[in-house]
């Protein structure tokens, strides 16, 4: 009996062990091959890419009702998507991790809203873009998830820098017209992107009544108020909330429909990028 119990403890053991064996090679089998953070060295010595994505972000307030992790929410989930439908369309894309902080210099009175200079950001685009440039991988698209972050500027001077690399930048949030699918606008916290978060993590979302109505006051200034003249928003003064625009009437049908319209914009600007040539990628 001691040696049959002994058999039937090893047997029971070797079944558990080989469940999660089976599991892992399970859970495996579902990483995504454009995903740099689900990949493997295994996996990456093998691919041959021709864009890199880098989705950046923000940590901040987003209403009552929104998390801080809404435009990291939003850059992960878009850019997974896009990718997604490019990989499958053939393009060699890599999306790389979304960076979360971003630059929040006018909202330096709320609490845990976490700023990078832009100063900042040119040393961290810089460090990156010289090791794709040293890769071989010479197409880099900044994915931009948040209406306070300028790549234009710092893509600028690093092209002087790396002639070889195509820099870009966009951002999803103008890629489609949001007329078309939210009835109130704004630009943080608003409808559209309450709807987002309502369709991607409910979770996060609390009870829409007990969101604050985004109202914003206006610059005095009328070139500002009429968008040829620009200076930095101080949030806390035109804002009560944190919010930009009112986000009662979003609902988790629109967020869907916009996120897919989305990351169907972004997946063919990935395509295109990954298929033009360098060398020649003008033309009439």
């Amino acid at each position: 009996m001691p040696g049959t119990c002994a058999y039937f403890f090893i047997s029971i053991e070797f079944f558990k062990l080989h469940k999660e064996f089976k599991n892992a090679q399970s859970k495996n089998s579902n990483m995504r091959p454009y995903i740099l953070a689900e990949s493997n060295w295994k996996t990456i010595k093998e691919q041959k890419f021709d864009l890199a994505v880098l989705p950046w972000a923000a940590t901040e307030a987003h209403n009552y009702h929104l998390p801080y992790a809404t435009d990291i929410i939003e850059a992960d989930y878009i850019a997974a998507e896009a990718g997604r439908i490019a990989w499958e369309q053939g393009a060699r894309v890599i999306v790389l991790p979304t960076i979360p902080f971003g630059v929040n210099t006018g909202q330096p009175d709320i609490t845990l809203d976490i700023n990078l200079n832009p100063s900042t950001q040119l040393s961290i685009l810089q460090d990156i873009t010289e090791v794709l440039n040293r890769q071989q991988i010479h197409k880099l698209l900044v994915l931009n998830s948040h209406g306070g972050n300028d790549f234009k500027p710092m893509l600028r001077e690093l092209g002087l820098r790396y002639p070889q690399m195509l820099l870009a930048t966009c951002n999803w949030f103008n890629s489609v017209d949001k007329k078309q699918f939210f009835e109130e606008q704004g630009d943080h916290a608003d409808e559209m992107e309450t709807s987002l978060l309502l369709y991607m993590r409910p979770d996060l979302v609390l009870p829409l009544e007990e969101a604050g109505d985004g109202k914003e006051l206006k610059s005095k200034i009328k070139g500002i108020r009429e968008g040829w003249a620009w200076s930095e928003r101080k949030w806390s003064m035109v804002t009560e909330d944190t919010g930009i625009g009112n986000p009662k009437r979003a609902t988790q049908e629109k967020g869907q429909k916009f996120f897919h319209a989305v990351t169907e914009k972004m997946a063919e600007l990935f395509v295109e990028m990954s298929n033009v040539d360098i060398s020649s990628r003008y033309g009439s």
